[in-house]
């Protein structure tokens, strides 16, 4: 069996997405790349997480060619295009968080309401134009909005975070959606203050030697 350790990580992220609530049903999707190998392990399409088995995640190749495992997730391309073109991240999740979401419903930027946010890479975090889930453009508009950071809104559908490990882009995930659900309490009694944009710089600076896990 080809990534067997990636592939019960994959098990061990859904599970524990669908315990903190960051998932719903069979929504979202996690791979890891294998880059000595260079092929990726990845959620099976419209599998339940707490019924996955390790012979029923995906494992393709940088093309998206099925070599094990049930039928990817339509969001592959999502999660390859990132694979091919950088060598920074080795792992993706993909969730339809609540706090997260909505702030990619407003179709908006995510500001630096709490310094944690410099975890996804950046002083904020970019909403990526809309289009259809599962398509070319989907992927590629994500793409160029997570140039350079590990974390992206997807417009009125959801949030990627990325990293070197599954563990890293999960840690991420966790604390870009605690910032979401700051900055909209916070927007339900005024005006959220956000810091500036010299602050962020030093931050990011320094989360650039912070362990993200």
């Amino acid at each position: 069996m080809l990534l067997y350790e990636e592939r019960k990580k994959i098990i061990e992220i859904c599970l524990k997405m669908k315990k903190k609530n960051l998932t719903n049903g069979t929504s979202g999707n996690v791979s890891i790349f294998n880059r000595e190998l260079n092929i990726v392990a990845i959620t099976p399409t419209g599998e339940p997480y707490d019924t996955l088995v390790p012979n029923d995640i995906s494992i393709v190749n940088l093309s998206g060619e099925l070599l094990e495992g049930k039928k990817p997730t339509t969001e592959l391309e999502m999660h390859l295009i990132n694979y091919r073109n950088r060598s920074d991240i080795s792992a993706i999740i993909h969730a339809h968080t609540i706090y997260a979401t909505t702030m990619s419903c407003l179709r908006k930027t995510l500001p630096a309401i709490d310094y944690m946010i410099a975890i996804g890479g950046d002083k904020d975090v970019l909403c990526a134009k809309y289009a259809t889930y599962g398509s070319l453009e989907l992927a590629e508009n994500a793409y160029i909005s997570m140039k350079d950071r590990y974390a992206v809104l997807l417009a009125n559908h959801g949030i990627n975070t990325a990293g070197q490990s599954i563990e890293q882009a999960y840690n991420i995930l966790v604390q870009i959606e605690y910032v979401a659900q700051l900055y909209i309490l916070s927007s339900q009694i005024g005006n959220p203050v956000i810091l500036d944009d010299n602050e962020m710089k030093k931050i990011v600076t320094r989360f650039k030697n912070y362990s993200r896990t």
